[in-house]
């Protein structure tokens, strides 16, 4: 249960005081008018569900690259270790170094640093180690295995880019303007369709739900656009990519 509040934060206390404020304000002065609620209502709601829609595609496209990334360094590895020229000990320290690197990618996914030096480097390493040991891996399997990391350097670019690059901040301030003025335009109409006559309690249950409804819509794009940081509901378990995973 404890999980689906991470939804609720600074933002859920800010709408939930104006939600308060807003109706108290108006009742006190009567100030009340009728307007059409519909292009306000397409002021946030479209935006909001375009960022979103837009979260959603980066989660996706993150699993999808993901897969690829582990997909590519699993098939490196066996490429090299179905060698028979290769020694024992080099096998070993190839897979050392992909293990390395998935681990260290990861990790670096996970963290809020932009520095990719560290990733670049283990990366050169398996174009380091075929240079090496160019005489024991025949021309055939090296075209393969370049092949592969093409797909390695692919996938990790694209989830750098992820990582690094969000929905437009000008669009989420957009966003969260006009879910914090909602109530100042919204309460005067609600007023007016719910007549002073009836109870103002159903005007806060109103103004109250509405406000929640859009802030949370609101904080479930911020936690999904930045599916890496494990700390929304639907991060990605970036566990489960590792070279040698090991899930119960």
């Amino acid at each position: 249960m404890i999980k689906y509040l991470s939804i609720i934060n600074h933002r859920t206390l800010i709408t939930l005081f104006l939600s308060l404020l807003v109706p108290s304000f108006a009742y006190n002065f009567e100030i009340i008018y009728n307007i059409d609620l519909t292009l306000i209502s397409i002021a946030i709601i479209f935006p909001l569900v375009f960022a979103i829609r837009g979260a959603f595609k980066r989660r996706e496209k993150a699993l999808e690259f993901l897969s690829l990334h582990r997909g590519a360094i699993k098939t490196i590895s066996y490429f090299f270790m179905n060698s028979t020229k290769l020694t024992d000990e080099s096998k070993n320290e190839i897979n050392k170094i992909l293990d390395d690197l998935s681990n260290s990618f990861l990790n670096h996914l996970s963290q809020s640093s932009h520095n990719t030096d560290e990733i670049d480097n283990k990366t050169q390493l398996i174009y380091q180690f075929i240079e090496k040991n160019n005489e024991e891996i025949s021309g055939g399997v090296k075209q393969k295995i370049f092949r592969f990391i093409r797909d390695v350097h692919v996938s990790q670019e694209n989830l750098i880019a992820i990582h690094t690059h969000r929905t437009p901040i000008s669009l989420k301030a957009y966003c969260l303007i006009f879910i914090y003025l909602f109530p100042v335009i919204y309460t005067p109409t609600i007023i007016n369709k719910i007549g002073l006559e009836n109870p103002m309690g159903l005007t806060y249950f109103v103004i109250i739900l509405s406000e929640f409804i859009l802030i949370s819509l609101y904080n479930i794009q911020d936690q999904m656009e930045y599916p890496f940081d494990k700390d929304g509901l639907d991060d990605i378990k970036l566990d489960y990519f590792k070279v040698n995973r090991s899930i119960k």
